[in-house]
């Protein structure tokens, strides 16, 4: 088996994909429209929910594919931010910002940005590889909105059937830096009805949500068997995980299966009606983190380095 990384175009964007070629496995991301994962191909299939495409999600912020979440994932319930006792206003009109159906702020800073730079790609037999890099405190815009100085940087790997996407904040600063990133991966399967996608759902405690899908500080235990979603749906976030935290959808003779390997102790599972995706978002911190004082919540010190990883492997069912 051997792999390769090419550059490719989506949409007018400029990507990068990694293949595996033995294993008919082809994931494409977007540097120029904030690293997003624009593409997952199985078989010559996509696996990936588009929803509006690339060039919306690059103009309008509408996520699609795989979207890097950063400096929060989800929302917030104000625009400010309360860190160790002190409080961080930022400009609730910024171009950068995005508003959810309430006017809260949703999905951090980064959507679409076109600053990564690609630093490394390589391949070989054994696997496609690409690391990226953003420097947060190079970008005056962005740091008067997230004042905490920091840099970026995204190794992804594509070994076979498994696409391994590992990200490091590293503080460059004076100051900690508050961590709250995370993804929100759109998955399908081609074929198959949305009634008929079987879940399997590691989780094991729910965070309440008031109206605005704000976390209230209640928790609730849960248990979900592996079983079709038929008319169910999910917008939910869960604070604790099942051991080992593996994600599956499947249906149609292919399984998609999340690995949250590391440092992602909170998902949230969202399958809205009528909608023929899934997603299983990881997440480093729960919804509002940035506000709540979630005790949680890890601060990298300057100088110090914080990662978290997850893994997507799509295998055929027998």
């Amino acid at each position: 088996m051997s792999h390769a990384v090419d550059d490719a175009t989506l949409e007018g964007f400029p990507t990068i994909c990694l293949r595996a070629e033995g294993q008919e496995l082809a994931a494409e991301f977007a540097p120029t429209a904030g690293m997003v994962g624009c593409s997952l191909r199985h078989r010559g299939e996509e696996l990936l929910g588009r929803r509006k495409g690339l060039k919306a999600y690059a103009e309008t912020g509408s996520t699609m594919g795989i979207p890097f979440l950063h400096p929060w994932a989800n929302r917030l319930d104000d625009f400010a931010y309360r860190i160790e006792g002190r409080s961080f206003p930022f400009d609730s009109k910024s171009a950068r910002l995005h508003a959810d159906p309430n006017g809260l702020p949703i999905h951090g800073l980064l959507g679409a940005h076109p600053g990564w730079e690609v630093i490394e790609r390589t391949a070989n037999r054994e696997e496609a590889r690409v690391v990226t890099r953003f420097d947060f405190a190079a970008n005056a815009e962005l740091m008067s909105l997230f004042p905490f100085a920091h840099e970026l940087r995204q190794e992804i790997r594509l070994r076979g059937t498994e696409l391994t996407i590992r990200t490091a904040l590293r503080a460059t600063g004076r100051d900690r830096v508050p961590v709250s990133f995370g993804y929100h991966p759109y998955f399908t399967l081609p074929g198959v009805a949305r009634a008929d996608f079987v879940l399997g759902l590691p989780l094991r405690r729910r965070m309440a949500l008031d109206e605005r899908f704000i976390p209230t500080g209640e928790t609730e235990a849960v248990r979900f068997d592996t079983a079709p979603l038929g008319d169910r749906q999910f917008d939910d976030l869960f604070c604790e995980l099942a051991e080992p935290p593996v994600f599956t959808l499947s249906g149609g003779g292919r399984r998609i299966s999340v690995s949250f390997d590391e440092n992602y102790p909170v998902a949230v599972v969202f399958a809205p009606p009528g909608q023929s995706f899934v997603c299983f978002e990881p997440m480093t911190a729960p919804t509002n983190a940035l506000r709540s004082g979630w005790p949680g919540l890890r601060l990298v010190d300057p100088g110090e380095e914080y990662s978290a990883t997850f893994t997507i492997g799509v295998d055929a069912e027998s």
